[in-house]
């Protein structure tokens, strides 16, 4: 008889890449029967980038692509989630009477895998409903995909800060095991508490199937950038300035893979039309088409010293210009730093807050260095061959799964 999973969601779309389009279908391809539990927005579920699927997927339950979905209004789950920063005591008769720990619990999953602090605190309703009510010992799995909440981050005063870290941790100890997607979240987890069980999955693609080596025998360069442009990501003014600067000096283009989210806008300058190009938001398995002629990836984040979300991240866009052999241009972050410099797949500048202009000198210097460029690209796509791939994390995650079926993780201590 196959096992069954069960995903709980409080804020990603159904169809996010690493929830859907990886672990949820490498679980379906596993045999597990899985089922994703999954937020409406006014009604509606909603894609990546924000947009409501007004004329598919209404149904209440509904399977799709042989993953079973079922939905829960969004807006009726708040209240009751709230409730993980209140008293302890009172969760089980104020919190866990929520729609997607009750929905979970109707699923009678064998393993229930939950993606966010919010989703964390159902799950918690879940396994311990699961045992006072049917008697069943269930598995829970945390999937970290960032710090929630961010330790540093100053959005959130100290004492909320440390209310939610207090929780966190009372939390954790319900937890069978952690998965998370860089080492230095993983080490900062243990610093934490030694006795957590903690697997890194990298948010990383499939291999690009149909991956030719970049020759750089142009005298044009084109950087991509991929994912949001929004106050905080891809930096549109960076963007813009960049462009400014490298297109009066050599043959240059802006692609962006991605951008703006649904309902909001960007006006990009008379003079840089031709010279920024926008895909808007493509399908996840056609990004190496999109990334078949970039030569740089563009990666910035800004806010370092405020967010070690940022400074320990390995985000989807950087193993997306990876796989496809495209080297990274990133600012001074701890994790990908580490990384580029371990693999010499790219170049970091040596700025926690670097410049628009730091940028440019970046892109006109290996524009000028193209056999460093593809050194750099060959390594790029080597590491993802030999270490990084989906195919490399499908085992990690088998292996967890298998591990949680047999109650046995020792490999993880």
């Amino acid at each position: 008889m196959s096992k069954k999973i069960c995903m709980l969601v409080a804020d990603h779309p159904f169809m996010d890449s690493r929830i859907y389009k990886k672990e949820a279908k490498s679980l379906q391809k596993m045999g597990y029967k899985v089922t994703l539990i999954v937020p409406r927005k006014k009604g509606y579920l909603f894609d990546i980038d924000g947009k409501p699927f007004t004329s598919q997927f209404l149904n209440k339950t509904f399977k799709h692509e042989g993953i079973k979905i079922v939905t829960y209004n969004w807006e009726d789950s708040r209240t009751p989630l709230s409730k993980v920063t209140g008293s302890v005591k009172a969760w089980e008769k104020e919190g866990f009477d929520n729609p997607l720990t009750q929905l979970a619990i109707q699923e009678d999953a064998d393993i229930y895998h939950v993606h966010e602090y919010l989703s964390l605190f159902a799950g918690i309703g879940v396994k311990r409903m699961m045992k006072k009510v049917k008697g069943k010992d269930v598995k829970l799995v945390y999937d970290s995909h960032e710090l929630t909440p961010d330790p540093i981050d100053t959005r959130y005063s100290e004492t909320a800060r440390k209310n939610l870290l207090e929780k966190l941790f009372i939390m954790l100890k319900e937890v069978d095991c952690i998965i998370t997607i860089s080492d230095s979240i993983k080490s900062w987890y243990l610093t934490q508490d030694p006795g957590l069980l903690v697997e890194v999955i990298y948010n990383s693609p499939p291999l690009t199937s149909d991956y030719s080596s970049k020759e750089y025998n142009t005298d044009s360069l084109i950087a991509c950038y991929e994912g949001n442009i929004d106050n905080k990501r891809g930096s549109q003014e960076k963007i813009f300035e960049i462009s400014e600067i490298c297109s009066k000096q050599i043959g240059f283009q802006f692609k962006v893979i991605g951008g703006i989210r649904f309902g909001e806008s960007i006006e990009i300058p008379d003079h840089l039309s031709s010279v920024i190009t926008m895909t808007g938001w493509v399908d996840y398995y056609s990004i190496s088409k999109h990334m078949a002629d970039v030569d740089i990836g563009w990666i910035d984040y800004a806010d370092i010293g405020q967010s070690l979300n940022r400074t320990y991240a390995l985000p989807n866009k950087f193993f997306s210009f990876l796989n496809n052999g495209v080297p990274v241009v990133v600012n001074k972050c701890h994790e990908m730093e580490s990384f580029i410099r371990n693999h010499q797949c790219g170049l970091v500048v040596d700025h926690p807050e670097a410049t628009a202009q730091d940028y440019a000198e970046a892109f006109l210097y290996l524009h000028k260095n193209k056999e460093k460029l593809k050194e750099m690209s060959r390594n790029a796509r080597k590491a993802m061959e030999e270490t990084y791939s989906w195919e490399k994390m499908e085992k990690r995650l088998y292996r967890l799964y298998d591990g949680l079926m047999k109650n046995d993780l020792e490999y993880l201590k």
